[in-house]
C-alpha cells in the first residue's frame, strides 16, 4: 500500500511539471505570434495649407539691399537771429503746413535797430538838403564870376557824399527791416516735426537748430550696393522691400543712383522710392530684393526646402507616402507675394511639404484632411523653412 501512494505522489508531481511545462510553452508562442503581427501604420493628415505643387512661375533676379527709410523731402528751422524763443508750441508728430509760424523771437531789440537806422537815414536826407542848396548857391556865384570853379566842386562832392551816405542809409534800414523779419520762423514744407532742439524762453544763437520738418508722403530707401552690384542697376527697376514690424512686403522703384563711389568701401548708394508709404516711418530698417531681370522657372516654395541633411532636400508626395527628394537650388524672387526658389530634380506638379507640416520621415504614410487640395506654389505660406 505504501509502495502504492509513492509511485501515485511521483505519478501526480509528473503530471503538475508537465502542465507547467504546456503553459509556459503556450505563453511562449502567444508572444512570438504577438510579436509577429504585423504593426498597424501610423497615417499623418495634412492640411491643405502644409502642401504646394512645384510649378513655372516667373522670378525677379535680383540682389539683396538693405538700408533705412528717409524722407525724400525734409527741412531744419533754423535761427536766423539771436535771441529770446518765444511762442514755440508745436512738438514731434504734429502737423504743420508751408508758410505756417512756427516760433518767434524776441523783436524788441531789432525793432530798436530799425528805428535807429531809419533815424540816420532821415539825418542823411537832411544832409543831402544842405548840400544840394549849397551846390546851388556855389553854382550861381560862380555864373556871376564871385567865386572861383574849385569852390563849385567842393560843393558837389559834398552832395555826391551826402547822397552815398543817405543810400547807405537806406541799406542799413533794410538790413535792420530784414533782421526783424528773421524773428518770425516759419514752415518752410508741409510735413511733420520729427524733432523739436529748442524750448520756449530758450535764448538761441544764429542758425541753432529748433524743430525739423519730414514730409512722410514721399519715403525713399537709400541702399548701399558693392561696385561690381551697381553696373547692373538702372533707374526705374523695381524691388519689394520688406520692413521690421510690417508682415506684408512694400513695392520700391531706383529713382536715383550716385554717381560717385563711397570713398573707401568702393559702394555706391542707389536711392529707391517707396510706393505705399502708409504706416511707414522715417529710420525704419528694410531689406529686400532689387530686380535685374525676370526668368521663367520650375520652383517651389522656399518654406518646402529643409536643410536638416548635408544637402537640401524636399519631402515629396508619392502616393499615399513621403520620399526625401534632394534638390538644386537656384535663384530666389517673389512671386505673388511668396518668396520662391527654383529647384532641379523634381518635375512640374510634383506635391511638396511646406513648413508647416514640420519633418516627416521618409515612407511615412499620409493622407490629406478632408476637402483639402494642394495649395498652388504662389499661394504657399512665406514663412523660411
Amino acid at each position: 500500500m505504501k509502495k502504492y501512494a509513492k509511485w501515485l505522489l511521483a505519478a501526480l508531481v509528473v503530471l503538475a511539471l508537465g502542465a507547467a511545462g504546456m503553459r509556459m510553452v503556450a505563453a511562449r508562442k502567444a508572444e512570438q505570434a504577438k510579436a509577429a503581427a504585423p504593426k498597424a501604420e501610423s497615417i499623418i493628415e495634412l492640411a491643405a495649407s502644409d502642401v504646394a505643387v512645384a510649378r513655372v512661375v516667373e522670378l525677379s533676379e535680383g540682389l539683396p539691399i538693405s538700408g533705412s527709410l528717409k524722407a525724400a523731402v525734409s527741412a531744419v528751422v533754423k535761427a536766423r537771429v539771436s535771441g529770446e524763443l518765444q511762442g514755440l508750441t508745436v512738438r514731434e508728430g504734429e502737423s504743420v503746413k508751408a508758410g505756417q509760424v512756427i516760433a518767434r523771437i524776441d523783436a524788441s531789440e531789432y525793432q530798436a535797430r530799425v528805428r535807429q537806422a531809419q533815424q540816420s537815414a532821415d539825418a542823411s536826407k537832411a544832409q543831402i538838403d544842405i548840400a544840394q542848396r549849397t551846390y546851388d548857391n556855389n553854382k550861381a556865384l560862380v555864373n556871376q564870376g564871385f567865386i572861383s570853379s574849385t569852390a563849385l566842386e567842393t560843393s558837389a562832392a559834398s552832395l555826391a557824399a551826402a547822397k552815398s551816405t543817405h543810400a547807405s542809409s537806406l541799406a542799413a534800414v533794410d538790413v535792420a527791416r530784414k533782421s526783424l523779419d528773421d524773428t518770425v520762423l516759419k514752415a518752410p514744407i508741409s510735413g511733420v516735426i520729427s524733432q523739436r532742439t529748442a524750448q520756449p524762453g530758450e535764448r538761441v544763437g544764429i542758425d541753432a537748430r529748433v524743430v525739423e520738418i519730414i514730409d512722410l508722403s514721399r519715403l525713399e530707401l537709400e541702399a548701399m550696393l558693392g561696385a561690381a552690384d551697381s553696373v547692373d542697376v538702372r533707374v526705374g527697376q523695381q524691388a519689394v522691400l520688406r520692413f521690421e514690424g510690417r508682415s506684408d512686403s512694400v513695392n520700391a522703384t531706383v529713382t536715383r543712383i550716385n554717381p560717385s563711389a563711397v570713398a573707401g568701401s568702393r559702394s555706391v548708394l542707389v536711392y529707391l522710392s517707396v510706393a505705399n508709404a502708409q504706416g511707414l516711418r522715417q529710420g525704419l530698417f528694410a531689406q529686400g530684393t532689387l530686380g535685374t531681370a525676370k526668368i521663367q522657372t520650375l520652383s517651389v516654395p522656399l518654406s518646402a526646402v529643409r536643410n536638416d541633411k548635408p544637402a537640401p532636400y524636399v519631402q515629396v508626395l508619392q502616393g499615399n507616402s513621403v520620399v526625401h527628394q534632394s534638390v538644386e537650388l537656384g535663384t530666389r524672387g517673389d512671386a505673388q507675394g511668396t518668396t520662391m526658389v527654383a529647384v532641379k530634380n523634381v518635375t512640374a506638379g510634383t506635391q511638396v511639404t511646406l513648413a508647416s507640416a514640420g519633418f516627416i520621415r521618409e515612407g511615412t504614410k499620409v493622407k490629406m484632411a478632408s476637402a483639402a487640395k494642394p495649395a498652388a506654389a504662389a499661394s504657399a505660406s512665406p514663412s523660411s523653412p
